[in-house]
């Protein structure tokens, strides 16, 4: 039953990251999508996804809670961290319990573990050897992924890095790199709504983000939509 359950809610996230892939699709909302499924498909207690931006370096361009986003943070800060090592060697990184890091990695386990994480699984984000990203699954326990597990995950990354250097984006000049910036740019307004958002609301940031992205999805809107109104004050949450 449990397998059932899962390969049930493995074909409605397919099939989820599938519908995104529209004409006018935005590559936020499908990143975005990409974060909350897998984590709450692979019971993890957050996620975070990073791209490459215009320059070559990695921006933070999705995340599902402000923990794990602080954490990848630190990560482009010191440039040492799984995320940074998967996106280098264009390999999975997994650590199953960040405690027992040490040496170059201890920036990054005092945040991890600051942050409330023990564990961290990081997939690259590729396409025939292009690595564009990575997305980190992070746990609150020890232990590593299962081989299945693993699989999905790396399945979920696969389709969201189809989705945004897709044939379309491959044949026209430009068009990926437009896309990816147009995420890049997107992020640093709906980071500017979360703190709209919680300074008048008297909440969190994952509060606010919760509210924002609840709002858009209810009312079939783009986060950056709907982020570019919070920020404008055309509209209260």
């Amino acid at each position: 039953m449990v397998s059932d359950t899962r390969d049930s809610r493995l074909a409605a996230a397919f099939v989820t990251l599938a519908d995104t892939l529209v004409a006018d699709y935005d590559v936020v909302d499908l990143l975005q999508t990409l974060v909350d499924t897998s984590a709450d498909l692979l019971d993890a207690d957050a996620a975070g996804l990073l791209l490459t931006d215009g320059t070559g370096d990695l921006e933070v361009v999705a995340s599902t809670s402000e923990e794990s986003r602080l954490v990848d943070i630190l990560q482009l800060r010191t440039g040492i961290g799984p995320s940074v090592e998967c996106f280098r060697t264009g390999k999975v990184v997994a650590v199953a319990d960040i405690r027992e890091l040490s040496g170059d990695w201890d920036d990054f386990r005092n945040e991890a573990l600051a942050q409330g994480f023990l564990a961290v699984h990081a997939v690259p984000l590729r396409l025939r050897g292009n690595v564009i990203g990575t997305m980190s699954l992070f746990r609150s326990v020890t232990g590593l992924l299962t081989t299945e597990e693993s699989s999905i995950t790396q399945g979920l990354a696969d389709v969201a890095t189809i989705g945004i250097l897709h044939e379309r984006a491959l044949r026209e000049s430009g068009i990926a790199q437009q896309q990816l910036q147009h995420a890049l740019n997107s992020r640093v307004i709906i980071e500017q709504a979360k703190g709209v958002i919680a300074q008048t609301r008297g909440i969190g940031m994952d509060d606010a983000f919760r509210l924002l992205r609840e709002y858009a999805r209810s009312n079939g809107r783009g986060l950056r939509e709907v982020a570019e109104q919070v920020v404008s004050r055309s509209l209260s949450l």
